[in-house]
């Protein structure tokens, strides 16, 4: 039985950590809190794990060091990321573990057709650039010998865990939910691609067991892209809902509020992604892998369910 060491608690950290548990694996699950799911094969350990000596000694005998971790806001990623990334990739230098990064599509920039892996890493944005470096980085140390590294990339998160405050799609279920109009960004009839997240958690789990990941970047297995309107309809219909009234906040809104709402004025360089269709393209993963989406009505049905009066009280 191997140890694998999860840094981050959120709705993918958790859902890798209780897969890998249940594979059979060690786990030890790393945040601030001491927090993580509850499984005889989990550990939860309280460290910071952009503190290089601590998070050496958790990860010391790992066979892979997974970072599911996020800073809180869009507004900490300038000053959070860099010195947690670095911590993470000195880990593994310093360990046999391979270091498995859960990344994005933003280090992509603005893509015409689907998002394949084989797109340059072109972002104009300052969160982009920072994906991208990031994983330049980490694939410098890779090449060098110096660790062994891969990463996986998904779409905006789906599913189980996912909160208003880890989701979009799940800040705008909140008033769907209520029965009252709904507000969104960008363009609610664009198609767009979901992760689902226990397809992330598979994917995550192959890349730290499966040699052939490393060294690459791996696309999340997702269903064809779904417009926000459409999803949320669904949604309703099978939560027993009425159809939702939704509605676009204008851009114009959203770059006057700006200035006065920090997070505002994060997501607008962010927002191109929901403004014309955006899909993401796995087909690498799949042939390799052999990992294909779990289908959308079973999306659907396991989403729906987390907006049971139980659940809706969990996420408020």
């Amino acid at each position: 039985m191997s140890v694998h060491v999860v840094v981050g608690a959120g709705p993918v950290g958790s859902a890798l950590a209780t897969l890998l548990a249940d594979q059979g694996h060690g786990v030890r699950v790393i945040t601030r809190s001491g927090r993580g799911p509850v499984h005889p094969g989990v550990e939860r350990l309280r460290a910071d794990a952009a503190d290089p000596a601590a998070l050496a000694k958790h990860v010391a005998g790992a066979a892979a060091l997974y970072n599911c971790a996020n800073p809180p806001t869009y507004q900490a990623w300038e000053t959070q990321w860099p010195p947690l990334a670095a911590a993470l990739l000195r880990a593994a230098e310093g360990s046999d573990a391979v270091l498995v990064t859960m990344g994005n599509l933003y280090g992509y920039g603005p893509v015409d057709g689907p998002i394949s892996r084989d797109h340059p890493l072109a972002a104009a944005s300052r969160k982009g650039r920072l994906r991208a470096r990031m994983w330049q980085e980490a694939l410098a140390a890779h090449a060098a010998g110096r660790a062994r590294v891969t990463e996986v990339r998904a779409s905006d998160y789906l599913g189980p865990g996912v909160t208003p405050a880890t989701g979009l799609l799940a800040r705008y279920a909140q008033t769907v939910r209520a029965g009252r109009p709904t507000w969104v960004f960008g363009d609610p009839d664009a198609p767009h691609s979901w992760s689902y997240v226990p397809d992330i958690a598979r994917t995550l789990a192959v890349a730290g067991t499966d040699e052939r990941a490393w060294g690459q970047a791996w696309h999340v297995p997702s269903d064809p892209p779904v417009a926000v309107r459409a999803v949320l309809a669904d949604l309703a219909r099978l939560a027993g809902r009425r159809p939702p009234r939704v509605h676009r906040v204008p851009r114009s809104v959203l770059r006057a509020a700006g200035p006065f709402v920090p997070v505002l004025r994060e997501l607008d360089e962010m927002l191109y992604q929901f403004e014309r269709p955006f899909e993401i393209d796995a087909a690498v993963t799949t042939s390799t892998f052999g990992i294909r989406p779990t289908p959308w009505p079973e999306v659907l049905a396991g989403v729906a369910a987390g907006w049971s009066p139980a659940a809706a009280s969990r996420q408020a």
